[in-house]
């Protein structure tokens, strides 16, 4: 079973994104093609059943 997580972007390299996990503050590094549109250094991401999205 996939888990929820939150992430905040922490650095924008290129095509790629760095995320932080709120809860444990791992990094995560990931692709921006996988990420919605418009995210910038400080958006705040839900990531669930496979799918981020923006946390308003």
């Amino acid at each position: 079973m996939l888990e929820a997580h939150d992430y905040t972007v922490k650095r924008i390299e290129g095509e790629y994104a760095i995320l932080i996990n709120t809860e444990t503050g791992e990094e995560l590094f990931i692709a921006m093609a996988l990420l919605p549109d418009g995210i910038d250094i400080g958006t705040k991401l839900h990531y669930e059943m496979m799918e981020y999205t923006v946390v308003e």
